[in-house]
């Protein structure tokens, strides 16, 4: 396999710099701020193991930046990445497609599995230059979704996808929101794309479950997930930007299919409630911001958020209105704390101090990428199909097989690195609800 040198980021002269009425200003930020990420990464190099960033990231955080860089492509044009990001998903995804490598049989989630194929979904929307040989980038998310629906769990609460692949996993007996609603998505994006109506109604099945089992508040927040060993009937109520952003953008493919008013007033409704994570226009994670609880994984978690309303816009066009103004002020509150590290572009966590905090993190890096681009959504080409000119190749039996559903069992003892990331591990859930977050969350 051919692999791809890189170069170290030398000091820069000046301080990150954004204009959010200037698609210019706007592109340049987000390249420092996406280099600066970057060098972080080292799996492009000889002897390193691509797609994969280095302790302390979890792997699925690896998918989500390359899903990032696709969209960095997408939206500003420039290509210098795409080497990488071409290297890193088609190593990771093997030869089945699954994004399912035996090295991480000891952490992986449905979750983290659903973060890499997202990136392949976007890279078939998108028109991402197409894999020499292997599966295409639509055939790779087809075979998550495959593998992702045989593991339908209606013996326990009536349904709905455990948190984890493996019964010798922590949070084997946790079903939670963030994975059934990456299914959610994945499936509705698919729905899109090929129009299969199969995969409409597993999205309409999944949403109908994640109302039934109690996952969706009144006020339409999303709760954490809830134990498999009482029937699910004790939630774990803390809400993370995430869960609702990835519910928000499956609802609004949803209706950009169906056109139905259902699939509208959900999306809306969705939308609306993410006010919960802004303040004075500016987004912030309430369950650890305000608490200074924020972990590795979660210090991602609001670029997710952007990232998907921005899709939003373009599945509905009808959010546009209150959306972009939140992603602008938010873009310009992000761009302020990014003056850190020896290039001037490190950013910090907290974009409601607008001011950097000394950290250097690559999901603060991709939070901000996130929302800087995000507000290009506007002048980019809506996401491809089938019908309209996507040129992934698919395999709608891709991943169905029993050799492709699961990763080969490995022997090593488990440490405590290998717990997988996207959440909060079953043992920890209580201490930090309470110790942490709860206050935050029962209003």
């Amino acid at each position: 396999m051919k692999l791809y040198t890189y170069w170290s980021i030398l000091p820069a002269v000046h301080c990150l710099q954004l204009d959010v009425d200037n698609p210019a200003s706007i592109k340049q930020a987000a390249h420092d701020v996406a280099r600066n990420m970057l060098s972080h990464y080292t799996g492009m190099n000889p002897g390193d193991n691509p797609g994969n960033l280095p302790d302390p990231y979890y792997w699925w955080e690896a998918g989500a930046m390359f899903n990032a860089l696709i969209d960095y492509w997408y939206l500003t044009g420039d290509e210098q990445w795409n080497k990488i990001t071409m290297q890193a998903l088609t190593w990771q995804a093997g030869d089945t497609g699954t994004f399912m490598p035996t090295n991480q049989t000891k952490t992986e989630g449905n979750d983290d599995q659903a973060f890499w194929a997202f990136a392949a979904m976007s890279a078939a929307e998108r028109n991402f230059p197409n894999p020499a040989r292997g599966p295409g980038w639509l055939a790779m998310a087809q075979a998550v979704f495959n593998t992702q629906a045989a593991r339908w769990d209606a013996a326990t609460c009536g349904g709905g996808l455990r948190w984890q692949i493996f019964s010798f996993n922590n949070g084997w007996n946790y079903k939670n929101t963030i994975s059934n609603g990456c299914f959610f998505h994945l499936a509705a994006r698919l729905a899109r794309y090929t129009g299969n109506t199969t995969y409409a109604e597993w999205a309409t099945r999944v949403w109908d479950w994640t109302m039934d089992v109690g996952f969706v508040t009144d006020d339409w927040r999303f709760m954490d997930g809830a134990d498999v060993l009482d029937g699910c009937s004790e939630f774990n109520r803390i809400q993370w930007t995430y869960n609702s952003g990835v519910y928000l953008l499956g609802a609004a493919t949803m209706y950009n299919i169906t056109a139905d008013s259902r699939w509208r007033d959900i999306t809306a409704n969705i939308l609306q409630a993410t006010d919960a994570f802004f303040t004075g226009g500016v987004m912030f994670e309430r369950a650890c911001e305000t608490v200074d609880t924020c972990q590795t994984d979660q210090r991602a978690f609001k670029g997710f958020l952007a990232r998907w309303m921005a899709a939003t816009m373009q599945m509905a066009p009808f959010t546009a209105d209150w959306v972009l103004p939140r992603l602008r002020a938010s873009a310009a509150a992000a761009a302020r704390t990014c003056t850190g590290g020896v290039d001037g572009a490190a950013c910090g966590l907290k974009w409601t101090e607008q001011r950097w905090d000394g950290s250097e993190d690559v999901g603060l890096q991709m939070s901000a990428l996130e929302v800087m681009q995000a507000t290009l959504i506007g002048s980019a080409d809506a996401p491809l199909t089938d019908a309209t000119g996507g040129t992934s190749q698919g395999d709608p039996e891709g991943g169905a097989g029993p050799a492709s559903s699961r990763a080969k069992v490995l022997t090593r003892e488990i440490t405590r690195s290998d717990h997988a990331g996207a959440g909060i591990l079953t043992v920890m859930l209580a201490a930090v609800v309470t110790g942490t977050t709860g206050w935050l969350v029962y209003e």
